[in-house]
């Protein structure tokens, strides 16, 4: 007869609160660098911009929660996944840009730009999420037992007073004590 697995002792789980982050800062580019394209270059380029900022945020988005999934079954499936995904967005991106006809009214180049810039922002954004939050490696140490008299910890030395080194028995000129 087999145990049930037990439940792995980080149930935290994936943090995926960068994704939101992400997606907010890529909206509030694209409702700037989307006029200014579409003024610069026409509605091909508006629309490209759209295109290639929905295309980045849903790359981001799906890497994300498949790297978290991957992550919370073995935290040694995380960079199998990462880079599963990353080939499958990259095949991707290259089936998009190449299905795009050359001489179209999406301007291939302005996606393309902006599906680099976009990824750039991302990559970014994830930097900044990861240096300011507060990531614990190991789980903290659990919290002592508490002490009464004559309860399991009496005896036990007090951790925040170390143990004499047997030097404090020897008086400050050096002559042993009698």
């Amino acid at each position: 007869m087999t145990a049930a697995p037990s439940a792995p002792a980080d149930s935290a789980g994936w943090d995926l609160a960068f994704l939101r982050v992400g997606t907010v800062v890529s909206a509030l580019v694209t409702a700037v660098a989307a006029p200014v394209a579409g003024v610069l270059g026409g509605w091909g380029s508006a629309v490209a911009v759209l295109v290639g900022a929905a295309t980045v945020v849903a790359f981001f988005v799906v890497s994300g929660v498949v790297i978290a999934w991957a992550g919370g079954i073995e935290d040694s499936l995380a960079l199998p996944a990462a880079l599963g995904t990353f080939l499958v967005k990259l095949l991707v991106l290259f089936a998009l840009l190449g299905s795009l006809p050359e001489d179209g009214w999406l301007d291939r180049l302005v996606l393309a730009w902006t599906v680099i810039a976009g990824a750039l922002l991302w990559s970014g954004v994830q930097m900044r999420w990861v240096w300011t939050r507060q990531v614990f490696y190991v789980p903290p140490p659990a919290a002592p037992a508490a002490t009464r008299a004559g309860g399991p910890d009496a005896g036990a030395p007090d951790p925040a007073r170390p143990a004499s080194s047997g030097w404090d028995s020897v008086p400050r000129d050096g002559r042993e004590q009698p």
